[in-house]
């Protein structure tokens, strides 16, 4: 999923994981795992290290070449992701009932990332983008063009 670009782009700083995870303010053990994605990575720690590299969640979720967008915003703003993650479902005709189910999670659940109350989790976020061609930076909030990647 990220992994490899994760543990690259530290390479190229030539910093160390402990270093990168002083960084983004994590443990190490926590950083190790990421690296070698042995846990997720939550959004927030995701959006700390697109920053922190100045890369887009695209290009660390390899679904994109573009490394940065122009006018990225850096933080994550949960009700325009949430908006947007509706507006997505309605535009693919589909309900919070089959999102949930295409995720393997509940209604409920999708019902609280449209709403802003919580931000979307990592594999959910991974999958729709992977599956629909939509950009993880525009799900998020970050870029507002482009929509969906080519």
């Amino acid at each position: 999923m990220y992994s490899n670009k994760l543990k690259r782009l530290r390479e190229e700083k030539e910093l160390s994981q402990l270093q990168i995870a002083k960084i983004i303010d994590i443990d190490n053990s926590v950083y190790a795992k990421y690296e070698k994605e042995y846990e997720i990575i939550p959004i927030k720690h995701l959006n700390a290290f697109a920053n922190f590299y100045q890369v887009s969640i695209d290009y660390l979720f390899e679904f994109s070449e573009v490394i940065q967008y122009n006018n990225a915003n850096m933080e994550i703003d949960s009700i325009k992701s949430g908006t947007r993650l509706k507006e997505f479902r309605k535009e693919n005709k589909l309900t919070q009932a089959k999102l949930a189910e295409t995720l393997n999670t509940v209604q409920p659940v999708i019902a609280n990332y449209e709403k802003g109350k919580n931000l979307i989790a990592t594999p959910f976020l991974y999958t729709i983008c992977k599956k629909y061609q939509i950009s993880a930076d525009y799900l998020l909030g970050k870029i507002n063009e482009p929509k969906y990647l080519k």
